[in-house]
């Protein structure tokens, strides 16, 4: 019987957990050498570990609205904002 390496996942989001930035820079590299995807690293503010992700960092859409920069909209039926 084979056994096999099961990563443990960030609850918050549900991505592979590296400890140290060494080994998730590892990743992400071969991530680019096996399967020719660039990968990005950054620290989890829910868990505190690294993660890997495909947005570039330092892209413009990095900083747009779906990164929560814009205001909260209201969810009830029916609702629409008003124009300015």
């Amino acid at each position: 019987m084979a056994h096999f390496f099961v990563p443990r996942r960030c609850a918050a989001a549900d991505k592979i957990m590296y400890h140290d930035k060494a080994k998730a820079l590892e990743a992400a590299e071969d991530s680019l050498v096996e399967r020719g995807v660039t990968l990005w690293v950054y620290r989890c503010r829910f868990c505190g570990t690294w993660h890997l992700t495909h947005r570039d960092p330092n892209s413009p859409m990095t900083n747009g609205p779906h990164t929560g920069s814009r205001r909260p909209h209201s969810r009830k039926r029916g609702f629409k904002p008003r124009r300015r």
